[in-house]
């Protein structure tokens, strides 16, 4: 590749989360001088978003009807760190023995994630404009987020660092290019009413963006270029295309006039790999 070439592709991943999905504002991923002055005070939860957080948690939990006790209600996520913005949302996790519900820990971890889903689609409570998001842990489950709050104990469980941290935006353009590469692959096999390989790729192309996200924050914390790439994905709404998509095609895939069959031939999509 000659000199103009590399210039020119560089200037392309550049221009990639800009041009290609939308007019994204970059400085909303990086991290801040403070903590949320909406959240924090002197590095403490105010106390009336603490006081109704903890009923949200604990409304919640109740309606669920199980006798089992509630070990910790924390707040975590980008609210609880320096690289908030106005698109955050507060991450409320409440942390529980899944053995004391059952030992099938597949089947609690399913019942709560069921359950949180339907709250969250159900409710949406703003604090401070902030949407909240609900979900179960289990008490042995590691944790990698780098600002942990106990809401219950009110101190921090994992404080979080003021760390200024240059993000290669580069490396993260790459990130996405791939992944919308295989979106634009997966709209191409819908479009084709090809609905059971759809639902088939949708699902595992879920599954590697979740995979992303998880080695990006086991390796290099919330400014890793695999977690900014997650989150250009799912601001940007591709990741919730990506469920659309999954979702209309499992309904047309049972849908008797509009199925059509499995093809024998193998599905390429992003560099021309077989997707299977």
């Amino acid at each position: 590749m000659n000199i103009q070439k590399q210039e020119n592709k560089k200037l392309d991943l550049n221009q990639l989360i800009d041009e290609e999905i939308g007019n994204f504002d970059r400085s909303t991923l990086e991290a801040k001088e403070h903590l949320s002055p909406d959240m924090w005070e002197n590095e403490l939860l105010k106390s009336e978003v603490k006081d109704s957080l903890k009923k949200i948690a604990n409304d919640f939990f109740e309606g669920l009807g199980l006798d089992v006790e509630i070990q910790d209600i924390v707040m975590t996520g980008s609210l609880a760190n320096y690289n908030w913005s106005e698109y955050s949302d507060i991450d409320l996790h409440i942390i529980i023995d899944f053995s004391h519900v059952d030992e099938n820990f597949d089947l609690v971890k399913g019942f709560f994630d069921a359950k949180k889903n339907i709250w969250n689609r159900l409710h949406k409570i703003l604090i401070r404009g902030y949407e909240v998001e609900v979900y179960v842990q289990d008490i042995a489950e590691p944790h990698t987020s780098t600002g942990i709050y106990s809401i219950i104990t009110n101190e921090w469980l994992v404080k979080p660092e003021k760390e200024l941290t240059d993000i290669n935006w580069d490396d993260v353009g790459l990130k996405v290019e791939s992944f919308i590469s295989q979106i634009d692959g997966l709209n191409e096999l819908f479009q084709e009413e090809r609905y059971e390989e759809t639902l088939m790729y949708a699902s595992r192309l879920k599954e590697r963006i979740a995979k992303l996200r998880k080695a990006g924050l086991e390796t290099g914390g919330e400014f890793s270029v695999e977690n900014l790439a997650f989150k250009v994905l799912r601001r940007t709404g591709k990741i919730k295309d990506i469920i659309d998509i999954k979702n209309i095609s499992y309904d047309k895939s049972l849908s008797v006039d509009n199925a059509k069959k499995f093809t024998d031939k193998p599905m390429t999509l992003g560099y021309g790999k077989p997707a299977y």
